[in-house]
């Protein structure tokens, strides 16, 4: 397909969230940048969420993930159930009570100044590098497809984009996010659905031939109970779903800004619930996609290749199919990557904002100037960031640092769970090197438990370890005889 049409389709893409922007973000003020005025109806929020959970990595890499794994990712899946049950009905009433823009307030309300900065530190680590990766993802994709044919750099592209995020959500942040993410959650949607489609329109199945030729491939199995030290046991799984929930959504403070800014405590629980439950058929449509893609690659003869998750855009890309479905992956990838950055950006901005630079109190004006300058501070951080991963070019590299980042939400488990669960207080100048040596530990946990542990590997149920090593650490700092009233 012509460059051309791939970027006109881009631009039209962009102006449709420049336009979203601009009727959202009228009237905008800090309130409305941080917490949409708490205004926003629970059922746009929830819906925009799915697609801001899925990430472009997610896009291309679950279906890729059924080559190995089959459809074990379900196991994880109704571990999340779990876990937005628990944020739910635990973490939201505690942030709502607290009245909280912020999330790592609550830290410095339980612990003290220092455990509240080293729990906004690691979100702000995880969140910048987890960003840049998967922007770094994204903009490879659209490089070698479209504008390495127009002898584009790759500093103009990730320049522009990183632009173009910074031009719809500089005014109206949550406001206009909420809506934003509403749209790319139906073109991402769309984009899976309709290539589906195509792939079981040349396959010639109908919708019975679809499930039945799934069913009854190798791609299907979901529950694995046989071997404890399998990565796809299902206890391994559903628990490492659960917690990563907990972590992913509830302590961080991109997915909770948008739980905060519904208009009170029950509606943000009917989001959470609603998105919760939606998580099972959404995954399970990327999964049949998958299935779909491997029994399509071995029906023509097309080599699977070494990284499965490439899979999805070889077969998108190259030819295999009508040339519409590289329009609808392309924006399929766009908006997965994209409704994600958005509100990362913003939530970058707001820790950034309220956590470091500590701007309570602050006069309307004032916080507007502060606010508008660690926005455009944060998005030139996203650039250099992933234009460092280009530099490295080195993917083992990128992916071991981009895995570094996720175990910095151990020490956020930890640091909540003892505050939630004990009335413990605690030497508060110690925990960052709890903080710090708590990932430290499980990194090396990670790379030697088969050898030092009987051949056990350790999977997703590692962000359990992690939690528990800095609760642990936790106890140990303890005041003792000093306890603090219920918060």
């Amino acid at each position: 397909m012509s460059s051309i049409w791939i970027v006109a389709v881009i631009a039209a893409y962009f102006l449709t969230l420049l336009a979203i922007s601009h009727f959202t973000s009228k009237n905008a003020t800090n309130d409305s940048f941080f917490l949409g005025n708490r205004k926003s109806p629970w059922y746009i929020v929830a819906f925009g969420m799915l697609g801001a959970s899925l990430s472009g990595v997610t896009f291309v890499s679950v279906p890729g993930w059924v080559g190995d794994s089959q459809f074990s990712y379900l196991q994880m899946v109704f571990g999340y159930l779990l876990g937005y049950f628990v944020v739910a009905n635990i973490l939201l009433p505690l942030y709502y009570r607290l009245n909280l823009t912020s999330i790592y307030t609550y830290l410095e309300t339980r612990f003290g100044f220092v455990s509240y900065k080293t729990g906004a530190a690691f979100f702000l680590l995880s969140r910048i590098i987890g960003s840049a990766f998967r922007l770094y993802i994204v903009a490879i994709v659209l490089q070698k497809a479209v504008f390495d044919n127009w002898d584009i750099p790759f500093a103009v592209t990730v320049v522009v984009t990183i632009l173009l995020i910074w031009l719809y959500t500089n005014k109206g942040g949550i406001k206009t996010i909420i809506w934003t993410d509403t749209f790319q959650t139906t073109m991402l949607l769309a984009a899976v659905v309709c290539t589906i489609y195509y792939l079981a329109h040349q396959m010639g199945l109908d919708f019975n031939g679809v499930v039945r030729t799934i069913s009854e491939s190798d791609y299907s199995r979901v529950w694995f109970f046989d071997d404890i030290t399998d990565k796809r046991h299902f206890i391994k799984q559903f628990l490492g779903g659960a917690f990563i929930t907990i972590v992913m959504t509830g302590l961080d403070q991109d997915m909770m800004q948008k739980n905060l800014s519904c208009r009170n405590i029950a509606d943000a629980k009917k989001n959470m619930y609603w998105y919760g439950f939606a998580f099972l058929p959404v995954n399970l449509i990327f999964l049949s996609l998958g299935a779909l893609l491997f029994i399509f690659a071995n029906n023509n003869g097309i080599a699977i290749p070494q990284q499965t998750d490439e899979l999805f855009p070889l077969i998108a890309t190259k030819g295999f199919l009508p040339s519409v479905v590289t329009i609808l992956f392309i924006l399929g990838i766009i908006a997965a990557a994209y409704s994600s950055a958005d509100s990362a950006l913003t939530a970058l901005t707001t820790s950034f904002t309220v956590d470091i630079l500590d701007t309570k109190g602050m006069d309307e004006q004032h916080l507007l100037k502060v606010r508008r300058r660690v926005h455009i501070a944060i998005s030139a951080t996203l650039a250099v960031v992933i234009l460092i991963f280009k530099a490295v070019n080195d993917q083992s590299v990128i992916s071991a640092v981009f895995t570094v980042a996720g175990y910095t939400y151990g020490p956020l488990l930890g640091l909540f769970a003892f505050g939630l669960f004990t009335r413990y207080k605690v030497k508060d100048d110690f925990v960052p090197i709890v903080a710090i040596l708590s990932p430290l530990i499980c990194i090396a946990l990670s790379r030697y438990s088969a050898d030092l542990l009987w051949g056990y590997k350790f999977g997703f149920e590692l962000l359990i370890v992690n939690g528990a090593i800095t609760f642990f650490g936790l106890f140990l700092l303890r005041k003792k005889g000093d306890k603090v009233e219920k918060i």
